[in-house]
């Protein structure tokens, strides 16, 4: 009995040394001896038993943030700041085992929640010279770490919000700066999710509506462009995108009937209606005829519609002229062609009826024509008094330019025959009249090819 109670009074005096070395480390933090601190606390946790004493990892925590902001003991300790991160976590990690809830934690809400705040900010400063020298790598990895120790804080409800909506911003930034685009979307979806608004925060609805769209994932597009709209209502993005997502992956059907939800929405919006036209132009319009839908000329039609809307909403827009000019010319070429392929076979001369619908064909081309040309001119006007064009301006205006000189090349062509015919048939008012005609055609073809060639030089 008396050799086990010495073997317990033995134990005593190595436990209260424990103790002592704790009382002592946090005794040389309080009086800012860092160093021999440090060096107590390490001497404190490398017995074992000690390991599972909360407290002592508390302590460490702030020993080696003291050491992670002082510049000479930092060079020795380069990643001070993950060691007091990683011993704050082993603390509460223990402190989660303490049943009585008014105990958990006590020391490190006494301390006023002092490490996690230092942590915090010490990843947020780093992080922050990081990105401004522009090295994101490690700008991310310290944003990132700021976001973990914030997600600690929040759940402690030290905080009265549940995201760092601007760390996770810049740890988006830096992500994409890096090139690191998923890790980019993360960040920017966890904004975007919390309906996050704010100047230039739309722009992270759009990048990741686009992201997801280039990634071949709709649900996650639609996701977005959805959370985007209910947050900017205001913004004409959306509609534009859903647009061009269906144009990309939908049918149809589907894109039509988004173009007519939208229009009906946006009624004064003359971009829509352009658009529209156009698309419905395209759908309706191939050079093979066989190509054709079979309700082509019904959508050329409708698509007409739209395009006239599009005129009376903003009657000064070259691009709705350029488009009904094509439509008319397109109209006239299908008629020469059809005129073209009435050819004799053999050694058989062409029926009087062959004949007649030749002509009938031929004039209904020059009536195209003639119907287009207003539309060009118009382009004309519009863009060749104005000073340097945009490029896509340029193009439309050669463009014009080209189609309306062949219009004219082949009006040009059936006034020489019919003044031939007139001659022929010595018929001297019909041939002067259409010798005049000519001339004007000869003019203005002569004028138009002019601009043409100097649109690059000019604009």
């Amino acid at each position: 009995m008396k050799k086990i109670l010495l073997t317990a009074l033995l134990v005593v005096p190595v436990l209260l040394t424990q103790a002592q070395r704790l009382d002592k480390a946090r005794d040389m933090l309080d009086k800012n001896k860092v160093a021999d601190a440090r060096t107590e606390i390490d001497k404190v946790l490398a017995v074992e038993k000690n390991q599972q004493n909360s407290e002592a990892w508390l302590v460490k925590s702030r020993i080696y943030l003291k050491v992670a902001a002082d510049n000479e003991l930092k060079n020795a300790v380069p990643d001070a700041r993950d060691v007091a991160f990683d011993a704050l976590k082993k603390y509460m990690e223990l402190e989660e085992k303490e049943k009585d809830e008014k105990k958990r934690y006590m020391l490190l809400t006494l301390a006023q929640n002092q490490p996690l705040i230092d942590l915090y900010s010490g990843y947020n400063k780093d992080a922050a010279s990081f990105y401004n020298a522009g090295n994101y790598n490690d700008a991310l990895d310290n944003f990132k770490k700021a976001l973990d120790v914030f997600d600690i804080i929040a759940q402690r409800d030290i905080v009265p919000i549940k995201l760092d909506t601007t760390t996770t911003l810049y740890a988006g930034i830096s992500a994409e700066k890096a090139n690191k685009i998923d890790e980019a979307a993360s960040y920017y979806g966890k904004i975007a999710e919390s309906k996050a608004k704010g100047e230039g925060f739309a722009e992270i609805y759009k990048w990741l509506a686009d992201y997801y769209r280039r990634k071949d994932d709709v649900e996650q597009a639609i996701k977005f462009t959805t959370l985007g709209r209910e947050v900017y209502p205001d913004d004409t993005f959306w509609s534009g995108f859903e647009l061009e997502m269906l144009r990309d992956q939908g049918t149809k059907e589907e894109l039509f009937a988004k173009y007519e939800q939208v229009i009906n929405e946006n009624p004064d919006n003359h971009v829509y209606l352009f658009n529209y036209g156009v698309e419905l132009y395209q759908t309706a319009y191939k050079e093979e005829v066989s190509e054709r839908p079979a309700n082509s000329k019904e959508l050329i039609e409708k698509a007409r519609g739209y395009l006239n809307k599009a005129l009376t909403l903003k009657p000064d827009y070259p691009n709705v002229y350029m488009v009904l000019g094509q439509m008319a010319y397109n109209e006239g070429v299908d008629f020469n062609k059809e005129n073209d392929q009435i050819r004799p076979t053999g050694d058989k001369k062409l029926t009087a009826d062959q004949l007649a619908k030749k002509e009938e064909l031929r004039k209904a081309t020059l009536t195209k024509f003639e119907e287009a040309i207003p539309y060009f001119k118009k382009v004309d006007e519009l863009l060749d008094g104005q000073g340097k064009l945009k490029m896509e301006e340029k193009e439309t205006l050669k463009g014009a330019l080209d189609l309306m000189i062949i219009a004219m090349e082949e009006k040009a062509r059936q006034l020489e025959q019919k003044r031939l015919d007139a001659e022929r048939k010595k018929n001297d008012a019909e041939e002067k009249r259409y010798e005049a005609e000519l001339k004007q055609v000869t003019a203005d073809i002569s004028k138009y090819t002019d601009k043409f060639n100097n649109v690059d030089r000019k604009h």
